[in-house]
């Protein structure tokens, strides 16, 4: 298949941009963008760059609404249905690769949590999850990260949208002097990241 795709969704076109490890894939990583953001955040590659290097494919995905060039992000349950539509394909697509974790920044991670079970997920990976709008914290998203699925949530310590606790299958590693973009220190991010993996058993030994 082409590194750069797009499939039909009940909610329009979403574009699959896959990256593939030198040896057969040991987990297939799924990850979503931000609200208003892309694919190629700063993040998002260098956790594609150190997840591949670790043996997992890594397909990220844009959602419908922004392959339709608009910013504005689609209500929760197009997203979700999207995203359900695009990990059917892909099970079926990487049928060899045993497990699939899915993830995303921003959006993307809450999205990912939202859907995890119902996609047959083993694990979530959340950059950036936003706990809560800013100044609102009574508004919290916490429970969205209640999947019973191991969970790892990388968030900045400076973000305005909150950063969550850990809780019961979920680990929180708090980046120093990061805000929600997390441009400061992609790789630290990334290896944060791809250390999770490897202690989850779904990245290769080195």
């Amino acid at each position: 298949m082409p590194p750069s795709y797009e499939i039909d969704t009940p909610r329009g076109p979403a574009r699959l941009d896959t990256d593939l490890p030198v040896r057969p894939a040991t987990a297939l990583l799924v990850l979503g963008h931000g609200a208003g953001g892309s694919v190629d955040a700063p993040d998002l590659l260098a956790v594609r760059d150190a997840s591949v290097a670790a043996g997992l494919a890594v397909v990220r995905v844009t959602q419908p609404y922004r392959v339709a060039g608009r910013r504005a992000p689609a209500p929760a349950g197009h997203l979700d249905e999207a995203w359900a539509a695009v990990l059917a394909v892909l099970r079926e697509r990487h049928a060899d690769v045993p497990t699939v974790v899915v993830g995303g920044r921003s959006s993307g991670a809450r999205v990912a949590c939202r859907t995890a079970r119902a996609v047959g997920a083993a694990g979530v990976v959340a950059l950036a999850f936003p706990l809560h709008p800013p100044g609102r914290p009574e508004r919290s998203r916490a429970a969205e990260l209640g999947t019973g699925l191991p969970t790892l949530v990388v968030n900045g310590d400076r973000d305005p949208f909150g950063t969550p606790e850990p809780g019961p299958g979920v680990q929180v590693v708090s980046r120093p002097g990061e805000t929600h973009d997390l441009r400061r220190d992609p790789a630290g991010t990334a290896a944060a990241v791809r250390d999770w993996l490897s202690a989850q058993g779904w990245a290769a030994a080195d």
